[in-house]
Formats: C-alpha cells, structure tokens, sequence
C-alpha cells in the first residue's frame, strides 16, 4: 500500500525492507489516504447482532445477561406465521422465552420493552490489543488496551 500510494507513513519499526534498488523501514502506523466506502448493505442480521441491538438485555423481564444466557424470541411467534428477521425477533432470557412460549404477546401477557427494529448502525467494539502493545503504536492506541 505504500509503494501503490493508497497510505501515509506515520510511524515506522527500526527494522528495514530490502530489494536491490530500494529500502524502507518497516512501517509500523499507516494512514489511508481516502476513506473506504462505507457499504449500503446495511446490518447483517444475526444472533449477535439482535443481542447487541437489544444491549444484552432480554426484552421481557429487562435483564441484561451474558449472551450463552440469552436466546432469541419471536414476537409473532413461527407457528403463528412470524418470520426470522429484524421486525420480529427480540432478545429473550431463556426463563422469559421459555415462559412466552409458542405464544403471541397478547396471549401469554408479554409485551417487548421496545419494539424491534431494523437498526441503522451498530457499534464497534474496540479491538482488544491486549497489554504487550509495540512502543510504535502507544501514542495511536490510547485507552485500547485491556
């Protein structure tokens, strides 16, 4: 990417790359130069992705639990006609998905504390760099590290 022109030396490693009519040290921090396209595909749906929209909370009893604790509930439920997607799924407790059943909301007397909806956007989770980050990246990495 540097020889193509696409990115910006920032910070290089003492280390150096070698072919007989150039050499450049190591790049250890690079900048693009243009910003990738963002896609227009939006949010994939998928298990991890309701739990993360839903914050890892179970949208029955309101508890936010570790995501092996959770599953996930149709609101409509599939024998009633429900699809798997973004409209109508929510994160459930297994005791609360468990308790509702193959029942509508109206019947079992569960209502989702918000509706579900296609989301926009999800956060990012910071990169997890663990404590041995190299001298190089520690002015870049700033509050990333475990």
């Amino acid at each position: 990417m540097v020889y193509e022109g696409t990115v910006d030396v920032v910070a290089e490693y003492d280390e150096e790359i070698r072919s007989p009519s150039v050499v450049w040290k190591v790049p250890a921090v690079v900048r693009l130069r243009r910003m990738a396209p963002r896609s227009k595909r939006g949010v994939r749906f998928s298990r991890p992705n309701v739990y993360q929209r839903d914050g890892y909370r179970c949208q029955y009893c309101g508890e936010r639990k570790h995501a092996s604790e959770l599953s996930y509930d149709h609101v409509v439920p599939r024998a009633a006609g429900g699809r798997t997607n973004w409209l109508n799924i929510v994160t459930a407790c297994r005791i609360c998905n468990t308790r509702k059943g193959s029942r509508t909301c109206d019947e079992a007397g569960m209502w989702p504390l918000r509706a579900p909806a296609v989301p926009a956007s999800l956060p990012l989770a910071p990169p997890s760099l663990g404590r041995d980050i190299p001298p190089e990246w520690e002015g870049f990495c700033s509050g990333l590290a475990d």
